[in-house]
């Protein structure tokens, strides 16, 4: 694409081009980012048997218990999270974000390469890390990291509002945005009666 793509203001407000790269607004995105956090119990659940499993089968490890490992489980979870936001976000978007009409894209508005995809994902952890970096330097109680997780998520969630294209820091950082898309509905095709 053009770099006069990159900037919504040199696109006329008709045009395919400025919808695809409209930031969504802050209530939007944080409903997609509260309905992909409930899409991820079934990552985890699917981690979380399979690790099991593979522990039960195993005759090399002599330890009674699953959670004995559950350092080794908990990095399986945060390599099968990063394998699935990598894969869907080099394609455009997660299910989570189909359903919420959002598409992540770099900053002139193309597709995400796998690598800059992976960046993004490890950028996306400064969404949770601080807080519990200092509930595990301060050795908070469960109600404490909860609400000083929430007031991070809160405070990070308004910082967009300062950014120029109304993007998440770590989007800013990894040279991504998120952008409203909806897909352009094919009318040669007769309409599904559901639909």
């Amino acid at each position: 694409m053009s770099a006069s793509l990159s900037s919504p203001s040199n696109t006329s407000p008709g045009t395919d081009s400025s919808a695809n790269l409209m930031a969504p607004s802050l209530r939007r995105r944080m409903a997609c980012w509260l309905y992909e956090g409930t899409l991820m119990f079934g990552v985890v659940f699917l981690v979380g048997v399979l690790f099991t499993t593979s522990y039960v089968l195993s005759s090399f490890t002599q330890s009674g218990n699953a959670l004995d490992n559950r350092y080794l489980q908990q990095a399986l979870v945060f390599v099968a999270f990063g394998i699935y936001f990598g894969w869907f976000w080099a394609k455009g978007q997660t299910l989570a974000m189909k359903t919420w009409h959002i598409r992540v894209v770099d900053q002139h508005g193309n597709a995400l390469t796998q690598g800059r995809a992976l960046w993004r994902y490890v950028l996306s952890w400064l969404w949770l890390l601080p807080p519990l970096a200092v509930a595990g330097l301060l050795q908070l109680s469960g109600q404490q990291l909860s609400v000083l997780l929430v007031g991070w998520v809160i405070v990070w969630a308004l910082l967009s509002r300062f950014h120029a294209q109304r993007q998440f820091l770590h989007d800013a950082l990894a040279g991504t945005r998120l952008v409203h898309f909806k897909p352009v509905e094919d009318t040669s095709k007769p309409r599904r009666w559901w639909s």
